[in-house]
């Protein structure tokens, strides 16, 4: 733009905050993979490090940030118990977990989900697949991708030291007992929209409501009161 002839450039925009993220991860190498991975890539900065659980709790109370990338199998506290520590403190309502697990060695993602995880990544992701899981739970979404989703509990159920507990949806309408069941499934809201003929727009409305009702979080624990509240029970409904 210009003033009475004299140039003047428009102020620049200052670049967002980096999604501060925590790695909680007891192998050395592994951990020092993620930390180069995450800070060579514009817009992540890894701020702290933890070896063991129980060190994961104590630096996400610190250091405050955005998304814990939370192994499961670790000394001191594993990753399950860890993950129910960060997302039962009030101060940190903030902090995101996100866990990283080997479908075939860990059974654990529905304690994990169940703890308050905003989602999980297999250990097999490629590096572009993390980076971009890292942004979507900083963001406030859940990183639940419906084919592992629907796998990944469907056989987590079957096991009695998985048992999901009861439910109570008395509190939600019969259209919001659709969307969730939906949610559960591991469809997305376009997906959603589809199916029972609404709009995106509507169904974000649906999904608003049921987490304030539901007390949820996120999309992860709407995932597991689906199955709390005994709408999806197997891989197949």
């Amino acid at each position: 733009m210009s003033i009475d002839g004299m140039s003047i450039d428009a102020a620049p925009h200052d670049p967002p905050p980096p999604v501060r993220v925590l790695l909680a991860e007891d192998q050395v190498l592994v951990r020092d993979s993620l930390k180069v991975l995450i800070d060579t890539t514009p817009g992540l900065a890894t701020v702290g490090e933890a070896g063991t659980g129980a060190e994961a709790v104590l630096l996400a109370r610190r250091l405050r940030p955005d998304v814990v990338l939370m192994d499961v199998r670790m000394p001191d506290m594993d990753g399950i118990e860890a993950t129910r520590h960060i997302c039962a403190d009030p101060a940190g309502s903030g902090v995101r977990v996100l866990i990283l697990t080997t479908f075939d060695l860990d059974e654990y993602v529905y304690a994990s989900l169940r703890a308050g995880a905003s989602g999980f990544l297999l250990k097999s992701a490629t590096a572009t697949e993390l980076l971009a899981a890292i942004h979507v739970v900083a963001s406030g979404e859940a990183l639940l991708a419906p084919t592992v989703t629907r796998r990944l509990i469907a056989e987590f159920l079957q096991g009695p030291d998985l048992a999901p507990a009861v439910r109570d949806l008395n509190d939600i309408t019969q259209r919001e007992r659709e969307v969730l069941a939906l949610i559960g499934r591991g469809m997305s809201n376009s997906e959603i929209a589809a199916h029972l003929h609404l709009t995106i727009g509507t169904v974000k409305t649906h999904i608003g409501r049921l987490l304030a009702k539901l007390h949820a979080r996120d999309r992860a624990q709407l995932v597991i009161a689906a199955y709390e509240g005994g709408l999806i029970t197997d891989g197949r409904r």
